[in-house]
């Protein structure tokens, strides 16, 4: 195959790819660019930034490659190589001077966003926050709200507008829990208490996932998180508060603490407000 139609092949390759990944992502739902609360909006703005403050540096590389492998391809006698010039002051300042002062704006981007989005940092508004406590199992997550008495298994509902506190654990081996459209992901270990502050502005069913690998159930670690009114969260309240299924501590052992797969969602009245603390002291010395 004659030189110029290998070109042209590698053009109309490189089109392709990028005419099929821009399909994809028009087509597609992908969760961290469909924001729906705070942090998630955020988190995408920085995302969105950085690549195209990297595009800076990748455009110009990847259009000098094909220059250069046209200009000085074996069949074109008449291209002059001199590799051995020595020291040229505007092409020395391009390749170090542009990706440092990249490099000096993301870091200073990145730090300052990383702060302003401390998971552990309040979100507050008029509306009093909701805890939630959250604990990653084998292989499924656990719900408790010790304000009403509730507890719930893959599935998670909360308001719109109402700041969400999430106090994360572990009862398994070590997790990360994360809801795409909402907020960033942060680790779930065992006898350890993170946090997890989240705002949501629009209501609808969104996907929660584990995203540490944790064995053969992991790709089965999912619940439901739905946003809705106040009203509606209000009533779903009630309704659970009525569950004929009852969880303290002796039933959590029992039920959920074995490892299981895909588990269904399943609604609980709590009868021990402190299950959660419960579950942090089974791994304190002083419980052995």
């Amino acid at each position: 195959m004659k030189t110029k139609y290998k070109v042209i092949l590698g053009i109309l390759l490189t089109l392709a790819f990028i005419a099929l990944t821009l399909y994809y992502g028009a087509t597609r739902n992908v969760p961290i660019l469909e924001p729906k609360g705070l942090i998630a909006a955020k988190e995408r703005e920085l995302i969105i930034t950085s690549a195209l403050l990297m595009l800076i540096v990748v455009i110009p590389v990847f259009i000098l490659t094909w220059i250069f492998a046209w200009k000085y391809r074996d069949e074109n006698k008449g291209s002059k190589h001199a590799p051995d010039w020595e020291h040229n002051s505007i092409a020395e300042c391009c390749w170090w001077g542009v990706p440092l002062i990249i490099i000096i704006i993301l870091g200073v981007l990145v730090w300052r966003t990383s702060h302003s989005l401390n998971p552990f940092q309040p979100i507050t508004n008029d509306k009093k926050p909701i805890e939630i406590q959250a604990v990653a199992l084998q292989w499924k997550w656990l719900f408790i709200y010790p304000e009403y008495d509730v507890a719930t298994v893959n599935f998670v509902q909360f308001p719109e507008g109402t700041p969400i506190n999430f106090v994360i654990s572990a009862d398994a081996p070590m997790n990360s829990f994360w809801i795409p459209q909402l907020a960033g992901q942060i680790y779930a270990m065992p006898a350890m208490r993170s946090k997890l502050y989240v705002l949501a502005h629009k209501t609808g069913d969104y996907e929660g996932r584990s995203s540490n690998f944790s064995g053969t159930g992991f790709s089965g670690m999912r619940f439901i998180t739905r946003v809705s009114t106040e009203e509606d969260f209000m009533r779903w309240i009630e309704s659970a508060q009525s569950s004929p299924q009852r969880l303290d501590f002796h039933r959590y052992n029992e039920q959920l603490v074995p490892p299981s797969s895909d588990d269904p969602v399943s609604v609980y009245t709590l009868t021990e407000a402190n299950l959660f603390q419960q579950i942090l002291d089974k791994y304190s010395p002083s419980s052995h």
